[in-house]
């Protein structure tokens, strides 16, 4: 299990559009995957449960990843976040 620290930068946070590209992009993946914020966890592959956290910018969320490609999955999702989703 690892786990990597993104701060959102996008205008809107991690609303709508930009989470299901986030989520589209953690289905990629075989690992489990989860981002925290706080002292919530939810699962990285779930809409509702990552736009229930109610991440807008400026907030750091840890990644957390475990499996078999869990380095590539966290990569991958800080690389999104890293270029705003793609905006």
């Amino acid at each position: 299990m690892i786990s990597k620290n993104v701060t959102i930068q996008n205008n809107v946070g991690l609303h709508a559009r930009p989470a299901t590209f986030f989520i589209q992009k953690a289905n990629t993946y075989q690992s489990s995957i989860w981002v925290e914020k706080e002292d919530r966890r939810v699962n990285a592959k779930s809409l509702l449960g990552v736009l229930s956290l109610g991440i807008t910018k400026g907030m750091t969320i840890t990644l957390i990843a475990d499996g078999n490609d869990e380095e590539e999955a966290l990569a991958g999702l800080a690389e999104l976040v890293d270029t705003n989703f793609g905006e």
